[in-house]
């Protein structure tokens, strides 16, 4: 976890993502992303001289019509000595059986993400931690470049007023493969999406296209997200430009 605490701070450092006295919430989907998040939040808590406290919550969509398993992600967290909540949600059944939606990913992702403030705000946070790792970023701005024609991305740090909470992603500087090998190596229980759109996405293509990119032309990805920095898009301008 050693590479990983440090891009954790390093982001936390130029974004300036956390306070004395936060309360974050992790939402933890049972993913890599989200349990090496967990897990960095608190072991940071011990040496990086700021006073937190960190709380996981679940959002279950429920797919298939079943409550999901997350039992090993309840073990974990007694472990870490983090408090965990389940919420059960019918979003799956609203996606996929009531509106039969073709391309889910985004009335998911905008139906989750507002299910998790909510949840967030009813347990006393005033901040929700989301795992985006640095391929997320990238491919975000890939995917808003060319499947919508416009600059921008999700902010390392957004305050959302109408739910007066402050959305942070710690692991935005965490290259992908070191995600998954901390995951690996700290056997952490990953659990497989049920998601029936799971690797038939607009972001799986993208994915598969700048891995491809990266292939031919070492650096590719790095080039683009320093673009993102130096242009300033979405609070990614480097610190000592703000």
């Amino acid at each position: 976890m050693q590479k990983i605490l440090g891009y954790m701070r390093k982001a936390i450092q130029e974004f300036d993502l956390l306070q004395n006295g936060d309360r974050i919430a992790v939402g933890v989907s049972g993913g890599k992303d989200s349990l090496v998040l967990l897990k960095g939040l608190v072991l940071l808590k011990r040496f990086i001289g700021i006073d937190y406290e960190v709380i996981a919550i679940t959002l279950d969509p429920c797919f298939n019509g079943r409550e999901g398993d997350y039992s090993r992600v309840d073990g974990l967290c007694s472990e870490l000595g983090v408090r965990y909540e389940i919420i059960r949600t019918n979003i799956a059944e609203i996606i996929f059986d009531i509106r039969k939606e073709t391309n889910p990913c985004s009335l998911c992702a905008r139906m989750r993400r507002g299910a998790l403030h909510d949840a967030a705000k009813k347990a006393g946070c005033n901040k929700l931690a989301l795992g985006h790792n640095f391929e997320d970023a990238v491919e975000t701005f890939v995917m808003n470049l060319f499947n919508e024609g416009r600059l921008g991305c999700f902010a390392p740090k957004s305050y959302l007023s109408r739910k007066d909470i402050t959305v942070i992603r710690p692991l935005v500087f965490a290259p992908e493969k070191t995600v998954r090998s901390a995951a690996v190596r700290n056997g952490l229980p990953v659990i497989k999406s049920l998601c029936p759109a799971d690797g038939h996405t607009s972001r799986e293509k993208t994915k598969q296209f700048l891995a491809e990119r990266d292939k031919a032309d070492r650096g590719f990805s790095y080039r683009l997200f320093t673009a993102m920095r130096k242009a300033g898009l979405d609070g990614w301008q480097y610190r000592d430009e703000i």
